[in-house]
């Protein structure tokens, strides 16, 4: 019996060459369509977007070598330029806003909150619901004779203003229509990193004498912030990539006041049929949420603790 033991607890064999090979084969062969799939439908296109950013390449006709021209006539471009100013102006905007109203609204749902899980779901809906289709009740909103317009005459006695045809008010109305369409992400996010928060702590800072507020700020916060950093840089990178809410509710007008990096690319390749330009305005905005999200992991040394 003793030697049955014995001989139950041996180590197992070490694996010859031909096993870790077979191994290391099986793992490529189930690894291979994967790997297949992101060189053909990522890296390929990557490269070609490349290589078609210096070439003047017309949808139809003959594709000229010319180097960087697309990139130094895009940044003479004052349409071009404005286009990085409106996508800027709505990052501005919208990040922080996003932010406030998600952490907001998921340190108001703690525990103590009867049904949060149904709020949780309300908060959540515009997230999950077509966005084509928020913004097209959106627009029915903000238009004159909308919902806004009819609310102000009737309880201030004037009009609201055109937000859509006014150049002051056309970025902001998209910036508010974002903010209620994407906060719930970043809601269920912070949510669930206060929940995790331990609870012995938030009780050793009120024994000190801390209110709900200092507590907040000196002991919850500090703990989130790993996720307030992921949260910000999803949403930053989203935020630079914004093109459905302005293309559906303003054309990217009045003018270009609200045209956006992604809708002027979009124009290039599909209206005018400039692939050349557009490759080269793709790289530039990639460039710039390069250049965005290296200066926020190096800023994050400071603010982010992760212990």
């Amino acid at each position: 019996m003793t030697q049955t033991i014995r001989s139950a607890k041996k180590a197992p064999r070490p694996e010859s060459a031909d096993q870790r090979g077979r191994r290391s084969w099986w793992g490529a062969a189930f690894a291979a369509p994967h790997a297949l799939g992101l060189i053909i439908f990522t890296l390929v296109p990557i490269i070609a977007s490349l290589v078609v950013s210096m070439h003047n390449w017309p949808m139809i006709g003959e594709q000229k070598f010319i180097g960087l021209d697309n990139y130094a006539a895009l940044l003479g471009d004052p349409v071009f330029l404005e286009t990085i100013r409106n996508t800027l102006f709505f990052t501005v905007l919208y990040v922080p806003l996003n932010l406030a109203v998600s952490l907001a609204l998921a340190a108001w749902l703690t525990p103590r909150i009867r049904h949060r899980h149904i709020f949780r779901v309300i908060f959540f809906i515009p997230v999950v619901t077509p966005i084509v289709a928020n913004v097209v009740v959106w627009r029915l909103i903000y238009q004159p004779g909308g919902l806004i317009d009819g609310a102000t005459q009737s309880i201030f006695g004037f009009p609201a203003p055109n937000f859509l045809a006014d150049a002051n008010w056309a970025m902001i109305a998209i910036v508010a229509m974002s903010v209620w369409q994407g906060f719930g992400y970043n809601m269920l996010i912070f949510s669930a990193a206060l929940d995790s928060v331990p609870e012995n702590q938030i009780e050793a800072a009120q024994l000190d004498g801390a209110n709900a507020w200092t507590a907040f700020w000196s002991v919850k916060f500090p703990l989130i912030t790993p996720s307030i950093f992921f949260a910000t840089m999803m949403t930053l990178i989203t935020s630079f990539q914004v093109f459905v809410q302005p293309f559906i509710l303003t054309k990217g007008g009045p003018g270009s006041s609200t045209m956006t990096l992604v809708q002027f690319i979009y124009n290039q390749g599909f209206r005018y049929q400039q692939l050349g330009v557009a490759s080269a305005a793709a790289w530039i905005l990639f460039v710039i949420i390069l250049g965005v999200t290296a200066v926020q992991f190096i800023g994050q040394r400071k603010w982010v603790h992760y212990e």
